[in-house]
Protein backbone atom coordinates (compact mmCIF):
# COMPACT_ATOMS: atom_id res chain seq x y z
CA UNK A 1 0.00 0.00 0.00
CA UNK A 2 1.63 2.98 -0.91
CA UNK A 3 2.08 5.72 1.61
CA UNK A 4 0.88 9.18 2.42
CA UNK A 5 3.32 12.13 2.15
CA UNK A 6 2.76 15.78 2.81
CA UNK A 7 4.64 17.93 0.17
CA UNK A 8 4.40 21.56 1.51
CA UNK A 9 3.90 24.03 -1.52
CA UNK A 10 6.83 26.67 -1.11
CA UNK A 11 5.96 28.39 -4.74
CA UNK A 12 9.85 27.97 -5.28
CA UNK A 13 10.45 24.38 -6.05
CA UNK A 14 9.68 21.98 -9.29
CA UNK A 15 6.74 20.20 -7.30
CA UNK A 16 6.06 18.23 -10.66
CA UNK A 17 9.51 15.77 -10.66
CA UNK A 18 9.36 15.47 -6.05
CA UNK A 19 5.65 14.66 -6.66
CA UNK A 20 6.45 11.82 -9.70
CA UNK A 21 9.87 10.94 -8.08
CA UNK A 22 7.79 9.87 -4.80
CA UNK A 23 4.97 8.15 -6.65
CA UNK A 24 7.98 5.89 -8.51
CA UNK A 25 9.09 5.59 -4.85
CA UNK A 26 5.64 4.01 -3.66
CA UNK A 27 4.63 7.20 -1.55
CA UNK A 28 0.77 9.05 -2.25
CA UNK A 29 2.20 12.52 -2.18
CA UNK A 30 -0.43 15.34 -1.69
CA UNK A 31 0.70 19.01 -2.15
CA UNK A 32 -0.55 21.17 1.32
CA UNK A 33 0.21 24.72 2.64
CA UNK A 34 -1.64 23.64 5.91
CA UNK A 35 0.51 23.99 9.16
CA UNK A 36 -2.24 21.52 10.54
CA UNK A 37 -1.54 19.26 7.75
CA UNK A 38 1.93 19.50 8.27
CA UNK A 39 1.59 18.92 12.14
CA UNK A 40 -0.02 15.98 12.05
CA UNK A 41 0.93 14.24 8.40
CA UNK A 42 2.57 10.53 8.98
CA UNK A 43 5.82 12.02 6.24
CA UNK A 44 6.13 15.62 5.19
CA UNK A 45 8.59 16.71 2.33
CA UNK A 46 9.91 20.11 2.18
CA UNK A 47 11.18 20.94 -1.13
CA UNK A 48 12.75 24.06 -2.72
CA UNK A 49 14.90 26.00 -5.50
CA UNK A 50 15.41 29.65 -5.65
CA UNK A 51 15.55 32.40 -3.52
CA UNK A 52 15.77 31.52 1.07
CA UNK A 53 14.59 35.23 1.43
CA UNK A 54 11.29 34.52 -0.92
CA UNK A 55 10.56 30.81 1.00
CA UNK A 56 11.04 31.91 4.64
CA UNK A 57 8.50 34.45 4.42
CA UNK A 58 5.74 32.20 2.83
CA UNK A 59 6.45 29.70 5.31
CA UNK A 60 5.96 31.64 7.97
CA UNK A 61 2.68 33.37 5.86
CA UNK A 62 0.93 30.14 6.61
CA UNK A 63 1.93 29.03 9.86
CA UNK A 64 4.68 26.41 8.41
CA UNK A 65 7.72 27.57 10.23
CA UNK A 66 6.20 26.96 13.45
CA UNK A 67 4.83 23.42 12.46
CA UNK A 68 8.00 22.11 11.30
CA UNK A 69 9.96 23.47 13.73
CA UNK A 70 7.74 20.98 16.02
CA UNK A 71 8.13 18.31 14.05
CA UNK A 72 11.87 18.16 13.89
CA UNK A 73 11.83 18.81 17.49
CA UNK A 74 9.47 15.71 18.12
CA UNK A 75 11.49 13.72 15.93
CA UNK A 76 8.96 13.50 13.10
CA UNK A 77 9.84 12.16 9.83
CA UNK A 78 10.79 14.98 7.46
CA UNK A 79 12.63 15.11 4.12
CA UNK A 80 14.09 18.51 3.37
CA UNK A 81 15.41 19.24 -0.58
CA UNK A 82 17.83 21.89 -2.00
CA UNK A 83 16.72 25.40 -0.56
CA UNK A 84 15.02 23.05 1.89
CA UNK A 85 18.06 21.84 3.33
CA UNK A 86 19.25 25.54 4.09
CA UNK A 87 16.20 26.24 5.21
CA UNK A 88 16.71 24.59 8.42
CA UNK A 89 19.57 27.05 9.30
CA UNK A 90 19.81 30.40 11.38
CA UNK A 91 19.86 32.31 7.27
CA UNK A 92 21.84 32.90 4.43
CA UNK A 93 24.35 34.68 2.80
CA UNK A 94 21.92 35.03 -0.10
CA UNK A 95 19.11 37.01 2.27
CA UNK A 96 20.99 39.10 4.94
CA UNK A 97 19.09 39.66 7.85
CA UNK A 98 16.34 37.29 7.31
CA UNK A 99 16.24 34.26 9.75
CA UNK A 100 15.87 30.75 8.65
CA UNK A 101 14.11 27.96 10.87
CA UNK A 102 16.90 28.24 13.27
CA UNK A 103 16.76 24.75 14.18
CA UNK A 104 20.66 23.93 13.35
CA UNK A 105 23.38 27.07 14.09
CA UNK A 106 24.98 28.18 11.46
CA UNK A 107 24.99 30.29 7.93
CA UNK A 108 24.78 29.23 4.52
CA UNK A 109 27.06 30.94 2.55
CA UNK A 110 28.14 31.28 -1.33
CA UNK A 111 30.59 28.61 -3.05
CA UNK A 112 34.12 30.92 -3.61
CA UNK A 113 36.97 30.14 -5.51
CA UNK A 114 38.89 31.44 -8.57
CA UNK A 115 37.46 30.21 -11.45
CA UNK A 116 34.75 27.87 -9.61
CA UNK A 117 31.97 27.57 -11.75
CA UNK A 118 28.80 28.94 -9.86
CA UNK A 119 26.14 27.75 -9.88
CA UNK A 120 27.00 24.02 -9.65
CA UNK A 121 25.11 22.27 -12.12
CA UNK A 122 25.16 18.50 -12.51
CA UNK A 123 26.57 15.42 -11.09
CA UNK A 124 29.06 14.89 -8.64
CA UNK A 125 30.22 12.58 -6.30
CA UNK A 126 28.44 12.09 -2.84
CA UNK A 127 30.23 10.63 0.20
CA UNK A 128 28.77 8.75 3.20
CA UNK A 129 29.90 9.12 7.08
CA UNK A 130 30.41 5.47 8.50
CA UNK A 131 27.32 6.26 10.55
CA UNK A 132 24.63 7.38 8.18
CA UNK A 133 21.63 4.79 8.01
CA UNK A 134 19.79 6.30 4.87
CA UNK A 135 22.95 8.02 3.16
CA UNK A 136 25.64 6.05 0.79
CA UNK A 137 28.14 6.57 -1.67
CA UNK A 138 26.61 7.58 -5.11
CA UNK A 139 26.36 9.89 -7.53
CA UNK A 140 24.15 12.95 -7.10
CA UNK A 141 22.64 15.75 -9.20
CA UNK A 142 23.06 19.39 -7.79
CA UNK A 143 22.00 23.01 -8.37
CA UNK A 144 23.22 25.14 -5.92
CA UNK A 145 25.19 28.58 -5.41
CA UNK A 146 24.88 28.37 -1.52
CA UNK A 147 25.99 25.63 0.47
CA UNK A 148 26.68 24.66 3.85
CA UNK A 149 30.51 24.72 4.73
CA UNK A 150 31.02 22.77 8.34
CA UNK A 151 29.13 19.89 9.34
CA UNK A 152 26.79 20.86 12.01
CA UNK A 153 26.66 19.35 15.24
CA UNK A 154 24.38 16.09 16.13
CA UNK A 155 23.79 15.03 12.52
CA UNK A 156 25.05 12.04 10.42
CA UNK A 157 26.95 14.11 6.94
CA UNK A 158 27.43 12.83 3.52
CA UNK A 159 29.88 15.46 1.80
CA UNK A 160 30.99 16.47 -1.41
CA UNK A 161 33.49 18.64 -3.28
CA UNK A 162 33.28 21.85 -5.40
CA UNK A 163 36.43 24.11 -4.77
CA UNK A 164 36.38 22.30 -1.61
CA UNK A 165 34.33 19.84 0.96
CA UNK A 166 30.75 21.06 1.71
CA UNK A 167 27.89 19.65 3.23
CA UNK A 168 26.06 17.80 0.75
CA UNK A 169 23.42 16.47 2.98
CA UNK A 170 22.34 15.70 6.80
CA UNK A 171 20.89 12.90 8.64
CA UNK A 172 19.52 12.19 12.26
CA UNK A 173 16.68 9.60 13.09
CA UNK A 174 14.00 10.27 10.34
CA UNK A 175 15.82 13.84 9.50
CA UNK A 176 16.98 13.77 6.13
CA UNK A 177 17.94 16.86 4.65
CA UNK A 178 19.91 16.77 1.06
CA UNK A 179 21.79 19.95 -0.92
CA UNK A 180 20.93 17.79 -4.19
CA UNK A 181 18.14 16.57 -5.64
CA UNK A 182 17.33 12.90 -4.90
CA UNK A 183 14.05 13.28 -7.18
CA UNK A 184 16.64 14.05 -9.94
CA UNK A 185 19.19 12.10 -9.26
CA UNK A 186 18.21 8.63 -11.01
CA UNK A 187 18.07 4.99 -9.56
CA UNK A 188 20.28 6.21 -6.30
CA UNK A 189 17.73 9.16 -5.82
CA UNK A 190 14.72 6.61 -5.58
CA UNK A 191 16.70 4.48 -3.63
CA UNK A 192 17.14 6.88 -1.17
CA UNK A 193 13.79 7.95 -1.04
CA UNK A 194 12.83 4.58 -0.74
CA UNK A 195 14.65 4.61 2.40
CA UNK A 196 13.37 7.50 3.72
CA UNK A 197 9.91 6.54 3.47
CA UNK A 198 10.53 2.88 4.95
CA UNK A 199 12.30 4.70 8.06
CA UNK A 200 10.51 4.19 11.20
CA UNK A 201 9.29 7.19 13.41
CA UNK A 202 13.15 7.10 15.58
CA UNK A 203 13.72 9.93 17.78
CA UNK A 204 15.74 12.56 16.01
Amino acid sequence: MSQPVSVIRTGTANLASVLAALERAGARPTLTDSADEVSSADRVVLPGVGAFGAAMPLLREHGLDAALVARVREGRPLLCICLGMQLLFEGSEESPGVPGLGLIEGQVTRFQGQGLRVPQLGWNQLTAGPQCQLLSDGYVYFANSFRVEHPPHGFHVALSDHGGHFVAAIERGPLLACQFHPELSGAFGQVLLRRWLDAGERPC
